[in-house]
């Protein structure tokens, strides 16, 4: 089955057969239908598995009859990378459209996106921070507003997003259609998104188990071994495109040099690296000029690159969510993919709770002339305790960005506007909105 009993408009059909879209993926499949007719709807799907599109082309489809230079579609994402990935997808689906969609979040300059936001674009895509500041500077005006999205619904309430979602929720209309989609959704959590939509369809697509096209193993090893491990796991792979994830932003750091010193063409994306520095490293590693990418949870949310063939937990997540958010970054769009985890002895109780996720137990492996009981030299990547809970400080929308903002029409003929390269993001901005806080 293709997209053809869906009746998009041809301008938007164009967008699709740009894209290789064959047909729809099962999210796509089960949840259009209900948006296209106005629903609101909970789609519960794995990472990976086409939930943007399933609600960009429905927006897209309604934007196309209706006023123009007024906000009538708003998307809220909990980190930068997330909603560009989104801005992306909207631009290449609605590129005959000459719909507009712009992007904001902290960290860059506010003038292009007060201009993009008077300017009237049709799509904002948002983290909740900024976009709260805009609101109360007046800048950002949702009167007109028709459709409410919010991505990666169960970071955005569970992360410390809640109290800046409520406040934005006061300033939108309250006839309007709200749409959640997110890759997990405890069930407490669940109890909150229903608190913002009205009968809406539930559509879940085994969102509660990691993908098939994953393979999953386990390498026991001491704290102290784990580099060493790591290093040898690494020649194994090749040239293959290789996420490894850390607990901390400073591991991060310190494990991608100590890679690229051994000769890796590896680099970091975590919360201390500058704008130009997040962009460089995304872009890098989607490019093939890095092939190792050492990521934190945080900074990683919303990464989709389709060639990554192998996701490695250094160091375990904290939660099974946190572990499916992980390995959903491979095997995406149908594609095989690999998800390797080094594991001591004080991750026995999370490996038995992502066994239960999986329901399955994982291989565990040992590599043939490693070591194991070599006297660990001092890791580069030194250990950390886990923390109980990360404080919403870390997960602030927008501190995690790759890309600068500015106002885009999907329509060939526009000319995206975007803060200088390297120019200090809030400096030169003065007046009543200086203050603007950098989520």
């Amino acid at each position: 089955m293709g997209f053809t009993p869906f009746n998009f408009d041809p301008k938007i059909t164009a967008g699709i057969r740009s894209l290789g879209y064959s047909k729809p993926t099962p999210i796509q499949l089960r949840s259009m239908s209900p948006i296209l007719q106005g629903r609101d709807v909970l789609g519960l799907a794995q990472t990976g598995t086409g939930k943007t599109a399933a609600f960009a082309l429905p927006i897209l489809q309604r934007l196309l009859s209706g006023p123009r230079n007024v906000t009538r579609a708003l998307v809220l994402a909990p980190t930068r990378e997330l909603a560009e990935q989104i801005h992306e997808a909207f631009r290449e689906l609605g590129r005959q459209t000459g719909l507009r969609s712009l992007t904001v979040y902290g960290g860059v300059g506010a003038g292009p996106q007060v201009s993009g936001l008077r300017a009237g674009a049709e799509i904002v895509v948002a983290c909740p921070g900024r976009l709260l500041d805009h609101l109360q500077h007046g800048a950002f005006k949702p009167s007109r507003l028709e459709v409410l999205v919010i991505d990666e619904a169960d970071r955005m309430f569970d992360m410390g997003f809640l109290p800046d979602v409520r406040k934005i929720l006061k300033h939108l209309p309250a006839h309007r259609q709200t749409l959640l989609f997110s890759a997990t959704m405890p069930d407490d959590i669940r109890g909150l998104a229903h608190e913002v939509l009205r009968q809406p369809v539930t559509v879940q697509v085994d969102h509660t188990v990691p993908l098939a096209t994953v393979s999953h193993a386990l390498y026991p090893v001491v704290e102290g071994l784990k580099s060493e491990l790591l290093a040898r796991i690494l020649q194994q792979t090749g040239n293959s495109s290789v996420l490894i994830f850390t607990r901390t932003k400073h591991r991060a750091k310190r494990l991608a040099k100590r890679l690229h010193d051994e000769g890796q063409d590896a680099t970091c994306l975590q919360g201390n690296l500058s704008q130009n520095q997040r962009k460089a490293a995304l872009e890098g590693f989607r490019d093939g000029k890095f092939n190792i990418l050492v990521a934190t949870d945080i900074a990683s949310r919303g990464i989709d690159i389709s060639q990554i063939t192998h996701v490695i937990n250094f160091d375990m997540p904290d939660t099974t969510d946190a572990y499916t958010h992980r390995i959903g970054r491979t095997g995406r769009a149908a594609k095989t993919g690999d998800a390797f985890t080094l594991v001591t002895h004080e991750d026995e109780a999370m490996v038995r709770d992502i066994e239960r996720r999986l329901g399955a137990r994982i291989e565990r492996r040992k590599l043939e002339g490693f070591d194991y009981a070599a006297r660990p030299a001092q890791p580069a990547a030194h250990a950390h305790h886990r923390p109980g809970h990360p404080g919403p400080k870390h997960a602030r929308g927008g501190h995690h960005g790759a890309k600068r903002a500015g106002a885009s029409r999907t329509g060939p003929a526009h000319q995206s506007t975007h803060a200088e390269p390297g120019s200090n993001p809030m400096g030169g901005f003065r007046g009543r909105f200086g203050r603007l806080r950098r989520r």
